[in-house]
């Protein structure tokens, strides 16, 4: 039996089409031993490990994104599973986000994987002593140990999405069978799980490649592969959350008996923030830094220099279909933006000056979306813009074509425009690239100022690297201003995150780790009302569309109450 789930795993994994086209024979059957003793088959098993990244574009119920748990964004249908997170009423038994166990079986992927690299057969090339034989064993050999690293990477990865959900957790590493007693599992610090990660991403980094063509661009036979640069960025943002105050501040959870599973043990966070800092700046270091270029065509391409590792997905209109304004042929609205992400995009005053967006300010409420960060439209379809294949501007006004009180319009009176391809024909079956972007070079930037800043306020590479996120190409956004005090210029970088990366799957997590969530997430999420006045011009009113619940205990996850009841030493997490 063992031996039979196994095989159907193996051939399952065999089936998936990750990074490369492999070439390999048909098989009717297939054995643990052929499976092992085959490079091209040992290969296909490390794509099914790359196939486990998920794809946030449609995350959640298949289709809700996680910013649609935040203040980022209301999802329309109510029956989304999403919306539990938004009411409070998740637990361990009820998880929008179940990944406890889809990331244990990738690890486990992993642990098989790096077993079976070592069964590996490559005698018939070994033992033959011509030289074109010889080329293609020391190739197959570098290939197998650079396949090593990606797979210890991805472990890596997949323990980070564990740890910012549920603190420490168990870590094994090493192949297991069926038999495995679980019932003793227990789970690991959050030091110990910190640590292996951040240690893992080193090993990689010191063996994996920068990249195999013009920096800082990664090869087509490289998409979506792993190099130096992804394993230094992974360690970048773990030790960024490492030094934020969720993981420093245990007394949220009122006299837990385990802090050491929440919290790292007391010490000096002037020296976490500086290892943050050094970790960022080693990625900014490693290679030539590219030119930020347009903003909106970055989310539609695998290969762009501000790119550093993104999940590779076919061709396809799901998200276009998903998302796009519910007046349009075959949209569903999805994933609508809120009011306060809206106003999280500054005014620019002139070159020099931005203002933050006030609704008691006359002007700006007559007019809210002249002269706003660029950002906002190439993230947002706001009222009476351009949208689409056949093009018309979208109608949010109350009694518009895309607008209440039609079913399922946006309850915020905002559409999602960030990932869309708008020139795709949905009635004509057009299809397009949508990339996941797991690291881009601007959050690099971004956690070093923000790292700097707790450590060294003042420091000249503060500005230097929050500018160079806004003053990229069709954005140019007025740059830091001097004489700031600390606190103000911490506010600016946690804006400067907000606005720069919506929608991509930050901001559940960026609030957690700041300890703001009962601010922001445990507050009215706000959309705008619209009348269309009898001379053509609008009325704009914010509004409240949904009052939602956030209290301690959602800092983290529970552990899931199955595992729980299987393995007796796991350890819930505090107050659930």
């Amino acid at each position: 039996m063992k031996k039979q789930i196994y095989i159907l795993t193996v051939l399952t994994a065999l089936a998936v089409t990750a990074c490369q086209d492999l070439n390999r024979d048909f098989v009717t059957t297939i054995g643990q031993k052929e499976i092992e003793q085959s490079f091209g088959n040992v290969q296909a098993l490390l794509n099914a490990i790359y196939s486990d990244i998920p794809d946030g574009t449609v995350y959640i119920g298949g289709a809700a994104m996680m910013a649609s748990a935040t203040d980022e964004s209301e999802f329309t249908a109510e029956t989304n599973v999403i919306q539990s997170f938004n009411t409070g009423s998740w637990n361990a038994v009820n998880n929008p986000d179940l990944v406890w166990g889809t990331y244990y079986r990738s690890i486990r992927k992993v642990n098989q994987f790096l077993v079976s690299t070592g069964k590996i057969n490559l005698d018939p090339w070994k033992l033959d002593p011509s030289p074109s034989a010889q080329q293609v064993y020391q190739t197959n050999l570098a290939a197998i140990k650079r396949w090593t690293y990606e797979a210890r990477f991805l472990r890596a990865y997949y323990y980070f999405e564990l740890v910012k959900r549920y603190g420490g957790v168990p870590l094994i590493n090493k192949a297991l069978s069926l038999e495995e007693d679980f019932s003793k599992t227990q789970r690991n610090s959050l030091n110990e799980c910190l640590q292996f990660i951040t240690a893992e991403c080193d090993s990689a980094a010191s063996q994996l490649p920068l990249n195999t063509s013009t920096l800082p661009y990664v090869a087509a036979t490289d998409l979506g592969r792993v190099t130096k640069l992804t394993a230094l960025s992974l360690k970048s943002r773990v030790l960024l959350y490492a030094a934020s105050d969720l993981f420093n501040t245990p007394a949220w959870a009122g006299g837990y008996g385990k802090p050491e599973l929440i919290s790292l043990p007391a010490g000096d966070r002037v020296a976490r923030w500086k290892a943050a800092s050094d970790a960022a700046k080693a990625v900014i270091d490693a290679a030539a830094l590219p030119t930020l270029g347009a903003y909106k065509a970055l989310f539609n391409t695998f290969n762009n220099t501000e790119i550093i590792f993104t999940r590779s997905n076919a061709a396809s209109n799901a998200f276009e279909k998903n998302n796009s304004p519910i007046g349009f042929s075959l949209g569903q609205s999805g994933n609508t933006p809120s009011q306060d992400l809206v106003d999280a995009y500054e005014v620019k005053v002139n070159a020099t000056t931005a203002a933050r967006f006030d609704w008691n300010n006359p002007a700006m409420a007559a007019d809210p979306y002249a002269n706003r960060d660029p950002r906002l439209g190439f993230t947002i379809a706001v009222n009476n813009t351009p949208f689409g294949t056949p093009a018309r501007n979208v109608q949010l006004w109350t009694g518009g074509l895309d607008a209440k009180p039609i079913a399922f319009a946006s309850k915020t009176g905002y559409y999602l425009r960030k990932y869309q391809i708008e020139s795709l024909n949905l009635i004509n079956g057009n299809t397009g690239v949508h990339s996941w972007i797991l690291f881009r070079y601007p959050e690099i930037y971004l956690n070093y100022a923000e790292a700097l800043n707790e450590w060294s306020p003042g420091n000249a590479d503060i500005k230097a690297y929050y500018d160079r996120v806004r003053s990229r190409t069709g954005v140019a956004m007025p740059l830091l201003p001097a004489g700031l005090s600390q606190a103000d210029v911490r506010e600016k970088i946690r804006n400067e995150k907000r606005v720069e990366f919506a929608f991509e799957d930050h901001r559940f997590w960026d609030v957690r780790r700041w300890m703001q969530a009962p601010t922001y997430f445990n507050a009215p999420l706000r959309g705008v009302d619209i009348t269309r006045n009898a001379d053509g011009t609008f009325t704009y009113k914010p509004v409240t569309v949904e009052n939602r619940v956030f209290t301690p205990k959602m800092y983290l996850y529970p552990i899931p109450q199955t595992d729980i009841n299987i393995a007796g030493g796991l350890a819930q997490n505090p107050l659930w």
